[in-house]
């Protein structure tokens, strides 16, 4: 990036600007390639039926992280209410009335 001139993303479309910082002129515009669209049809099912597997096995594998998530956090609650239950009550705290 040299001196006075912003590199920045479009949030439209994704596209690379290179700005002026002193003048807010666009210096250049740089697109960003978007995948080809399929020369028939077949290859359009192909390509879906790839990313539907690939959408299906992420589904698989975060409903079984939150499961065992569900359950570490489970054990740990176990473990800090048995802690608690050992140490017993907490004392009182010492209020600034309590020092008069």
């Amino acid at each position: 990036m040299d001196d006075g001139v912003l590199d920045v993303e479009c949030p439209c479309c994704g596209a690379r600007l290179e700005i002026d910082a002193d003048s807010g002129q666009i210096l250049a515009h740089r697109k960003v390639e978007r995948p080809s669209t399929p020369a028939d049809l077949s290859e359009a099912v192909k390509r879906l039926r790839t990313q539907e597997s690939t959408r299906d096995e992420r589904f698989r594998k975060q409903v079984e992280a939150e499961r065992t998530h569900g359950q570490s956090l489970e054990k740990r609650f176990d473990g800090l209410l048995k802690k608690a239950r050992d140490e017993g009550p907490s004392p009182r705290p010492v209020r600034d009335i309590d020092l008069d």
